[in-house]
């Protein structure tokens, strides 16, 4: 099996993450490295895809200063997202042209990694035709809470809620950005946005799910062992400066505490 360098970032500015990604990226296209599996969590950002509309932002400038939430447009596919504390995300760096070139078929494993990461806590997630990303079954006695307010793309995604986000981009068949997975997620900052552009549309977390305490590094080792079945490839924990010395170039550590 191939090597999967797994680089665990901690708390790190979503600038600092991409600017990184990007180096990465450019490496594995050169054949310097192998593929790489980046984790991390987010102080508070909302980031917009490629295909994504502003208007899905339902906060004022003002209000995102104040409530200290920064605002990226990325090259990711995908609409409008939030990322922040008690989220794990993970940006996959992979050679499809190695693996397989299909990049549905990539966006599907996304999906079953992070499936079968939930089943692992207990707890059922599913696809949803239509609606890229990983839900769970609203409860009966909460489905008349939800206001639907939906386009027709949207149609299928009206009685489930959203775990886990996936956007992504390929260059030369080598995968960056990745998806978002809410282990203990302050869900009321997904307020700020519609989800993905999905009218009334609410989030869940792992935390909520099961009633108790979760913490990131639980399922971000569940997710890594997941990855590696899924795609081939055999994680071997790195860690930042080691990934740093095979890119041949520091990057500014802009990483906060995670207390």
């Amino acid at each position: 099996m191939k090597e999967l360098l797994v680089v665990n970032l901690g708390l790190v500015e979503y600038g600092a993450a991409w600017e990184l990604q990007r180096r990465v990226v450019a490496a594995r296209k050169a054949g310097a490295i192998s593929d790489v599996l980046l984790l991390c969590e987010h102080p508070h950002v909302i980031t917009l895809g490629r295909s994504g509309k502003i208007s899905n932002l339902r906060a004022p400038d003002e209000m995102l200063r104040q409530m200290r939430v920064s605002f990226f447009e990325t090259n990711r596919g995908g609409d409008i997202t939030y990322h922040g504390p008690g989220q794990l995300v993970g940006y996959p760096i992979l050679n499809l042209a190695e693996i397989r070139r299909d990049v549905a078929w990539y966006v599907r494993g996304l999906e079953e990694v992070m499936i079968r990461a939930t089943t692992d806590f207990g707890v059922a997630s599913k696809r949803v035709p239509g609606c890229t990303g990983v839900w769970v079954d609203v409860p009966t006695a909460m489905k008349a809470d939800v206001q639907v307010d939906r386009g027709k793309d949207a149609r299928q995604c009206q009685d489930e809620e959203k775990l886990a986000a996936i956007g992504v981009h390929l260059s030369r068949w080598v995968t960056s950005h990745g998806f978002a997975y809410n282990v203990s997620t302050d869900l009321r900052y997904f307020d700020l946005i519609v989800p993905c552009g999905i009218a009334g549309k609410r989030a869940t977390s792992l935390e909520k799910l099961l009633g108790r305490r979760v913490e990131v590094g639980e399922v971000a080792s569940r997710i890594t062992a997941h990855l590696g079945e899924i795609f081939g490839l055999e994680p071997r924990a790195s860690n930042l400066d080691a990934l740093n010395a095979l890119l041949g170039k520091p990057l500014a550590r802009q990483v906060e505490s995670a207390a």
